[in-house]
């Protein structure tokens, strides 16, 4: 039998030029026409901009980051397009990375701090450099959205450079189809472990990337064989274009049953793993650095701006419409001391990166229209951490950029509650943009039942409270009327004092805890202001169930002048408390128990006229001191040590995140492991199973299987010494030994006994050896590609069923001069010399 000798150039002469032509027209000089490259470019775009979009509520959907992202996909591409066509070094590369990311990162990442637009300067070159370490944090700290402003937009530019980098990389200098799809899993990962609760096309992004990823890498793996000068071709019979289209049609047929399963696998998955809003991401794992209970709740100064500072102009407000409010906090946690705000309540406090957009990804209903408006706030003698503000704020603009209180600001979207850790001072001003709901009336508001907020429970609540809760509410017809009926009755029952005697007013206790709301609601005569009226009114509302919480701030007399003005001076005397009620649809409805201001004390029924006992007036009891509570006070909240000292908070979203998105790596893996769990039983079974003779065979036979696995075109019908002269020219490093090895297994399998068990363990080892002078010479990526390759399992199978299928009508005699057909190992016939 003739063979045909090994030739790395089987491309006729007249077609040369072409293929030096395509070469030379690609730029990269190994024979793939330029296509190819445009096609790899397109689709690595393409997937690498699926990961792109998992950014997207993190900026709150503003386009600018698609603008980061794929410029950085664009600018990694081409990095890697120039280091494979000048054949630079890892330095050099590495090089040419940082330059591009300097000089494109200001126009894509900082645009904000760039000259004419797209010039680089000291401060944006800054940004870039600093932000490689420390804009990954400020991504996760800062609330959502996080804005253009500040660095963030360096994470997705950052993260889709290198990604694109490392994909082209290996796509064009490792020639590799599969490997790529590597660094296009880690920008999708990235775009989720960034990313917000709630999820973004996971299942639709995740569906085209394993489908696009797939045709994508299939196609490039038949282009890479066609080209590759390394490819094995051994005694290659005549092109038989009837099999070569079965094989096409195999091939496209097998393709389309691992992208159905694929996306089948990744649709019925991945809503269980990221459906909902409650998923976890590297957001929730990082602790952000404010806690509001490290600052006095504004309540408990409430008797301070009553007495100490009712003359003095707190603030200037600009904008006010006729019965606005200015909201300073609200408050959702009771601890039997104080009202205040928990991080675990309406909702938790987030370093607020983009100022002028806030609370652009709040739940809206779109029941209740809103009034726009803007305030223009200018601070007087106002002094504290929260930020005077409006209703469904939508942006904060500070008049200085530099602004110490712009710097350290905190927003709470839940709440509408802002707080700057730099503190306000005399003389800051900033703007802010409110979208006010309009308030229904009560008979639009029957409609409606409460909202399902959770907030946390109250503590140290009086019993009085649920008791009275329970009478005033037992008789509503409906929701809202449990609400109005508590609200009435502070109104007509309660008497109004602020303890100022130099104005007349009875004393009155001031604070809100356990002791002085039970002494308001137990006295003969209830007595107090809005702290107490509106504190009470909550809790009686959450011991029903009702979703309330307590808000102060500041709003002029609604019967004055300055009601609807367009400038307002706000003094200490303007300070209010009221009580706000969740509805579901409607949103956080305002109510106000306090009584009129002219609602005084009803006289006691006059007493005997004789021997009248003159009235002694006691003085009020010294206020409490606020409790310090301990540390596992709240029992459904991590103190900030646990949270720390837990691995599992940061570590749980990030391997969920990550174990979502190997969802697809799963699929296209899988069929990849069952191959080398198949070659490594048949290897096993060959070693071990059967008569001596017949593991001799089976060591022969495991090197056909490696060349066929390798390109080698091995005719089953020739004999094992025509097939190691063909392997001798094939793989010339392995000639000697395949020589060896086919002589001594004739001798094994046609001579006369059997031979002894050193003899196949001797026989193995030359097979070892054998298999390593064949692959020797090869680099890693084609050890991996024959390790991986089903054609030589495919051959045996084909082989088998053949026999199988001629079975019946063999002769049932043996061949003089063999063993029976038993001890052979099944698989193509092989004839004695």
């Amino acid at each position: 039998m003739s063979a045909t000798p090994l030739r790395r150039d089987r491309t006729p002469a007249s077609r040369k030029p072409a293929t030096r032509s395509a070469a030379t027209m690609s730029g990269f000089g190994d024979g793939q026409p330029a296509w190819h490259y445009l096609l790899d470019a397109g689709v690595l775009t393409v997937l690498l901009g699926l990961g792109v979009l998992g950014f997207s509520l993190s900026f709150g959907g503003d386009p600018y980051y698609l603008v980061a992202g794929l410029g950085g996909v664009l600018l990694g591409l081409g990095v890697a397009a120039a280091s494979v066509h000048l054949r630079l070094g890892g330095l050099a590369t590495a090089a040419l990375t940082l330059a591009a990311y300097l000089v494109f990162g200001t126009a894509l990442a900082v645009p904000g701090a760039a000259l004419a637009a797209v010039l680089p300067s000291l401060e944006s070159l800054r940004t870039l450099l600093t932000g490689i370490v420390f804009a990954w944090k400020d991504m996760l700290t800062v609330g959502v959205p996080v804005g253009t402003a500040g660095g963030t937009l360096i994470v997705p530019f950052l993260s889709s450079l290198l990604t694109a980098l490392a994909a082209g990389l290996l796509i064009w200098r490792l020639k590799n189809p599969y490997w790529p799809l590597l660094p296009v899993l880690v920008l999708f990962i990235t775009g989720i472990a960034f990313s917000t609760n709630a999820a973004f096309l996971t299942v639709e992004r995740g569906t085209a990337l394993t489908v696009i990823a797939i045709a994508w890498a299939t196609f490039r793996r038949d282009a890479l064989r066609r080209n590759s000068t390394r490819t094995v071709s051994v005694n290659r019979p005549d092109a038989d274009p009837a099999a070569a289209r079965a094989a096409r049609l195999r091939r496209l047929g097998t393709a389309a049953g691992v992208i159905a399963v694929a996306i089948g696998t990744t649709a019925v998955t991945s809503p269980l793993l990221t459906g909902g809003d409650d998923r976890r991401v590297l957001r929730n794992a990082v602790v952000p650095p404010f806690d509001p209970k490290d600052y006095v709740t504004p309540l408990a100064s409430f008797r301070n701006f009553v007495k100490d500072k009712k003359d003095d102009n707190l603030f200037l407000v600009k904008g006010l419409p006729k019965d606005g409010r200015v909201r300073l906090a609200a408050l959702d946690s009771f601890n039997g001391t104080n009202y205040s705000m928990d991080p675990n309540g309406s909702g938790s406090f987030s370093k607020v990166g983009d100022a002028k957009s806030l609370n652009t990804l709040a739940d809206s209903s779109g029941v209740v229209p809103t009034r726009d408006y803007t305030l223009d706030v200018t601070i007087e003698d106002y002094q504290g951490y929260f930020l005077p503000g409006g209703r469904k704020t939508t942006g904060i603009s500070f008049t200085s950029d530099g602004s110490g209180a712009a710097s350290g600001l905190y927003f709470n979207s839940g709440t509408d509650t802002a707080v700057t850790t730099r503190g306000l001072a005399k003389g800051d001003s900033y703007s802010v943009q409110v979208a006010d709901p309009v308030m229904l009336e009560h008979g639009q508001l029957t409609q409606y039942d409460f909202a399902k907020d959770s907030l946390p429970d109250p503590e140290e609540v009086p019993p009085v409270v649920g008791s009275q809760a329970n009478d005033l509410a037992a008789d509503a017809p409906t929701a809202i009327d449990r609400v109005r009926q508590i609200e009435a009755h502070f109104q007509k029952k309660g008497a109004f004092s602020n303890g100022l005697i130099d104005d007349g007013q009875l004393p009155s206790v001031s604070g809100h805890s356990s002791n002085r709301i039970r002494a308001l609601l137990t006295a003969k005569q209830m007595l107090g202001d809005d702290e107490q009226y509106s504190v009470a009114m909550s809790l009686m509302l959450r011991h029903l169930g009702i979703p309330s919480r307590v808000v102060m701030g500041f709003y002029p007399d609604p019967k004055g002048p300055e009601n609807g003005a367009g400038q307002v001076q706000i003094t200490g005397k303007d300070v209010h408390a009221w009580v706000e009620v969740a509805f579901d649809r409607v949103g956080w409805v305002a109510f106000d128990p306090t009584p009129p201001k002219d609602n005084v004390p009803i006289p006691p029924d006059p007493e005997n006229k004789s021997k009248p006992k003159p009235q002694v007036l006691q003085p009020p009891p010294p206020p409490q001191e606020p409790a310090e509570l301990p540390p596992d006070s709240s029992p459904d909240a991590l103190d900030a040590d646990e949270k720390k000292n837990n691995p599992w908070l940061f570590w749980g979203p990030l391997l969920s995140a990550i174990g979502v998105a190997l969802i697809p790596v799963a699929v296209i893996a899988l069929p990849l492991l069952l191959i080398a769990l198949l070659k490594s039983r048949r290897r096993k079974a060959r070693f071990t199973t059967g008569n001596p003779s017949q593991r001799v065979g089976g060591g022969w036979s495991e090197v056909l299987s490696l060349a066929t696995d390798l390109g080698a075109g091995v005719d089953g019908r020739a004999t094992r010494r025509e097939t190691s002269v063909v392997l001798g020219e094939a793989f010339p490093a392995s000639k000697g030994t395949t020589t060896l090895l086919a002589h001594r297994a004739d001798a094994a399998i046609f001579g006369a006994g059997e031979p002894s068990e050193d003899q196949v363990r001797q026989y193995w080892e030359i097979v070892e050896g054998s298999l390593k002078e064949m692959t020797g010479t090869m680099g890693f990526w084609r050890r991996q590609q024959a390790r991986f390759s089903p054609r030589s399992l495919l051959a045996e199978g084909r082989a088998a069923l053949t026999l199988r299928s001629l079975r019946p009508v063999l002769p049932g005699r043996k061949r003089p001069g063999r063993k029976p057909a038993s001890t052979v190992e099944p698989g193509p016939p092989q004839e004695p010399q």
